[in-house]
C-alpha cells in the first residue's frame, strides 16, 4: 500500500531553533558513536568487495560531524513520539528524559517490535540531532546518483571522500552475516541514496514519514516524497539492523596484498632515496664543505639546540684562570690552537656534535653519552694537527674531539670520553691526535714541563718534549703496538706539586699512574714506584679502550720460593735461582665508577715481567674501600715438583685451600705440593674473624 507524505519542509535548520555549540554536539557524538556510525554505513552505496573503503568512510563521515560554531538545531525533534496505533510521530518534547524505568520500558519494547536495541537513542538531544543531519547530508554527498556521479567521475573527483583515519598495513571489515543481511543490502544497493536514508531513518532511528521527509529535506535531498515512496518497494525487516554484519565498530583485520605491498615500499623507498641524493648534491658548495661539514640534516629546531649551535656563543676561558680558581680541571683550561677563531670550523664541529652523518665515525668510551650538547660547550682547542683540524671542546661532563681531513670531505671522526669529576691530575693531558703509532698530546696550563720515559726501564733518564702551545712533539705511544711487549712509553709531567706519570690507552683522557697500598697510593713518579711498576707495565694492555682513569700497582706480598728455580703458569716463567717471589695488585678504576678491574700478579726472581695469576671485575677487592686481596698460583719448581702458591694481603691469619688441593697454614702465605693441572679455591682469615675469598 502507497504511503502518503507530507510535504517538503525547509532546506535548512530553522533559525528559531535551539542554539547548539560544540561542546553539546561533541557530547552526543561520543555518547551515540557507534549507532551514528552504523547509520552512516548503511545509507553509504554498497559495493562488492569494498566493504573495507566503506568502514572507513563512515567513520569519518561521523567524525566530520561536528559543527564549527554556535548551530541551530534541526526543527525536527531527535526522537518519533508514538501514536496510540504503534507508529512512530515526531516528539514535540524537548530536554533529554533520563528517567531509568522510561529507557527500560522503551528498550523492551524495541526488542518485542524486533527493532535495534539501542543503549542510549538520543531522547530530545538538539545536539544529537545536528549531528545526524549532518552525517545524513555528508553520506547524500558521498553516494550520489549515476547522472551526479557520471560527472563526477568526468571531472576526475573521487566517488567517495578520503577515508580518515586510515590503518595502514590492515584490511578492515565488519563480520559476515546470514543470507537475510545479504539480500538485504542487495536490496539497499538498488536504491537511490535519499531512498535508502529514508529506509535507514525509519528502521534504525524510527522516525514517522513526516520525520523523514523532514530529515531528507533539511539534509539536500531534492525529492523527499519520491524518495519515500521508492523506499517503500524494500520490505520493513528492521530487525536485521541490528546485525553485526551492518556494525562497523566490531571488525575483522585481515592483511592486505603483501607482494603488492614490499614491491610499492621498495618503489617509494628508491625514490626517496633518489631525493635525497640528488639534493644533498646540489646543496654542497663549490668547496665540498656544506656550512654543516659531515652533519646529517637539522631535524630539531628550538632555541635551546640553535644556542649549542652557535660557534659565537663557545665558552672561552682566560689564560689565567686556572691560577685564581678553586678548581684545578677541565674547566679552567683556557681555549688554544691556532684556529680558535675560524669560526666555519667551529660551527661544523657543533653541527657534527649535535647530529653527525651517517659517514662520520663516531666512538666514546663505556658510559660516556654521545649525545648533542645541552648548551653552548667551553673550547678547549682548534688547530692543525699534522694532517688534519682538530677541535676540542668541554661540556662539564665530557671530553669531545672532532677532527676534519685538511683537504676533502671524507674520514671525518668524532670522539667522546667522560671526564665528570676530574683533578687536577686527571686532568693534566688530552690525547690530540694518533699517526703512524705516535701520539700527540695536549697539556694543562698549569704544567711546566713535559717528557717521554719507557716503564719498562726505570732507571733510563726522560726524554725531553718540548711543548708548544701546551702540544707535545709526536711521542711513541703504547696503546696501538700489537705482539709481544718489550716497553711501555708513559708521559711524566711536571707542575707546581710533584711529577706523574700518565699513559695512553687509546682514549682521549690519558690514565695516571699510581702506587702503594690503596687509601695511601702516591703518584708513580719516584724510583720505588717506577721499579714496582716496570715488571708489571704490559699489564696495562688489557685495560685498553675501557674509559680507565687511574691504575694502582700494589705489592701486597713477597712469597718464598720452596726450591730453587721453577716455572710459573704454563711453563712459561724461567726461574730465579731460589728468593722470594713478589705478589703485585693492579686495580683499573674508570671514570663512570663500574666497571673496574684487578689482576693478580705473580713474578719470580729475576723474571722479565709478571705473570696474571687471578683477574676480576667490578670487585672492592683491592681498592681503597676493601684493600685486602687473596690469590694463587700453580707453580713448578727447578726439580720438578708442582706446587700451589698462595698469598694474602697484609692481616691474613690463615689461608685454605679446598678441592684440587687441600690444606690450611697459618699466616698469609700457603705453599702445597699440588699435580699439574689441579684446581683449589681458596679461602682467608682475617684479624677480625672475616672471611676473604680468593680472587677470580
Amino acid at each position: 500500500m502507497q504511503s502518503q507524505h507530507a510535504a517538503p519542509r525547509p532546506a535548512s535548520p530553522s533559525p528559531d531553533g535551539p542554539l547548539v555549540d560544540v561542546g553539546q554536539a561533541e557530547a552526543a557524538l561520543v555518547e551515540h558513536y557507534p549507532r551514528l556510525v552504523r547509520l552512516a554505513y548503511l545509507m553509504l552505496p554498497p559495493k562488492p568487495g569494498d566493504r573495507g573503503r566503506r568502514v572507513l568512510t563512515a567513520h569519518a563521515l561521523v567524525q566530520r560531524a561536528l559543527p564549527r560554531g554556535r548551530t541551530a538545531a534541526p526543527a525536527a525533534p531527535a526522537r518519533p513520539r508514538r501514536s496510540a496505533g504503534g507508529r512512530s510521530a515526531h516528539s514535540a518534547r524537548s530536554g533529554r528524559r533520563t528517567d531509568r524505568t522510561d529507557r527500560t520500558e522503551r528498550t523492551d519494547q524495541a526488542a518485542r517490535a524486533g527493532r535495534p536495541v539501542w543503549a542510549g537513542d538520543g531522547d530530545g538531544d538538539p545536539g544529537y540531532a545536528l549531528v545526524r543531519l549532518q552525517v545524513v547530508r555528508t553520506a547524500l554527498r558521498a553516494g550520489p546518483s549515476r547522472r551526479r556521479g557520471a560527472r563526477r567521475r568526468r571531472s576526475g573527483l573521487p566517488a567517495l571522500p578520503p577515508p580518515l583515519p586510515q590503518v595502514w598495513g590492515l584490511r578492515l571489515f565488519p563480520r559476515s552475516g546470514g543470507a537475510g543481511e545479504l539480500a538485504l543490502e542487495q536490496r539497499l544497493s538498488a536504491l537511490s541514496g535519499p531512498a535508502r536514508a529514508a529506509w535507514v531513518l525509519r528502521g534504525l532511528e524510527r522516525l514517522s514519514d513526516d520525520d523523514v521527509h523532514a530529515v531528507l529535506t533539511d539534509a539536500g535531498a531534492a525529492d523527499a516524497a519520491g524518495a519515500l515512496r521508492e523506499a517503500d518497494r524494500v520490505p520493513a525487516e528492521y530487525r536485521l539492523l541490528g546485525s553485526p554484519a551492518f556494525d562497523p565498530c566490531a571488525l575483522q583485520a585481515r592483511p592486505p596484498d603483501l607482494v603488492r605491498r614490499r614491491r610499492r615500499l621498495k618503489a617509494s623507498l628508491a625514490a626517496g632515496a633518489a631525493l635525497v641524493v640528488c639534493g644533498a648534491l646540489f646543496g654542497l658548495p663549490d668547496d665540498g664543505w656544506a656550512p654543516d661539514g659531515a652533519a646529517a640534516p637539522p631535524y630539531a629546531l628550538n632555541r635551546s639546540a640553535q644556542a649549542a649551535l652557535d660557534p659565537g656563543k663557545l665558552t672561552r676561558v682566560s689564560p689565567a684562570a686556572w691560577k685564581t680558581s678553586a678548581r684545578t680541571d677541565f674547566s679552567v683550561w683556557p681555549a688554544r690552537g691556532d684556529l680558535a677563531g675560524d669560526t666555519a670550523l667551529l660551527r661544523r664541529t657543533l653541527a657534527v656534535w649535535a647530529r653527525p652523518g651517517e659517514r662520520v665515525r663516531v666512538s666514546a668510551t663505556p658510559g660516556t653519552p654521545s649525545g648533542g650538547p645541552a648548551g653552548p660547550p667551553q673550547l678547549l682547542y682548534a688547530g692543525t694537527v699534522d694532517n688534519a683540524r682538530v677541535v676540542v671542546l668541554h661540556d662539564g661532563l665530557r671530553i669531545t674531539r672532532y677532527a676534519e681531513p685538511l683537504d676533502g670531505t671524507g674520514g671525518a671522526a668524532l670522539d667522546f670520553a667522560r671526564v665528570d669529576g676530574a683533578d687536577r691530575a686527571g686532568a693534566s693531558a688530552l690525547v690530540l691526535g694518533r699517526a703512524d703509532g705516535n701520539v700527540r698530546y695536549l697539556t694543562a696550563p698549569w704544567i711546566r714541563s713535559a717528557g717521554a720515559r719507557d716503564l719498562r726501564e726505570p732507571g733510563a733518564d726522560t726524554a725531553d718534549l718540548p711543548l708548544t702551545g701546551g702540544v707535545t712533539p709526536p711521542v711513541a705511544g703504547p696503546a696501538l703496538k700489537s705482539g709481544s711487549c718489550a716497553s711501555w712509553n708513559v708521559l711524566e709531567l711536571t707542575d707546581g706539586t710533584g711529577t706523574r706519570l700518565v699513559t695512553d690507552l687509546g682514549e682521549l683522557v690519558p690514565a695516571v699512574l699510581t702506587a702503594g697500598r690503596p687509601g695511601a697510593a702516591r703518584e708513580a713518579a719516584g724510583g720505588e714506584a717506577s721499579r714496582t711498576w716496570s715488571p708489571f707495565a704490559c699489564s696495562l694492555a688489557s685495560m685498553r679502550s675501557a674509559g680507565v682513569r687511574s691504575v694502582n700497582a700494589w705489592a701486597f706480598a713477597e712469597q718464598p720460593l720452596p726450591d730453587a728455580g721453577g716455572t710459573g703458569p704454563g711453563s712459561s716463567l724461567p726461574g730465579g735461582g731460589g728468593g722470594s717471589a713478589s705478589w703485585v695488585c693492579t686495580r683499573a678504576e674508570t671514570w663512570r665508577g663500574g666497571g673496574s678491574r684487578v689482576q693478580a700478579q705473580f713474578r719470580t726472581p729475576g723474571g722479565p715481567s709478571g705473570v696474571v695469576a687471578a683477574r676480576a671485575e667490578d670487585v672492592p677487592q683491592c681498592g681503597e674501600r676493601e684493600p685486602r686481596v687473596l690469590a694463587g698460583v700453580l707453580w713448578k719448581s727447578g726439580a720438578g715438583t708442582w706446587y700451589l702458591l698462595a698469598a694474602g694481603s697484609r692481616g691474613t691469619t690463615s689461608v685454605t685451600a679446598t678441592g684440587g688441593v687441600e690444606g690450611t697454614v697459618r699466616g698469609n702465605l700457603l705453599t702445597l705440593e699440588a699435580e699439574q693441572g689441579a684446581r683449589a679455591d681458596l679461602e682467608g682469615t682475617l684479624e677480625n674473624g672475616d672471611r676473604v675469598s680468593g680472587l677470580g
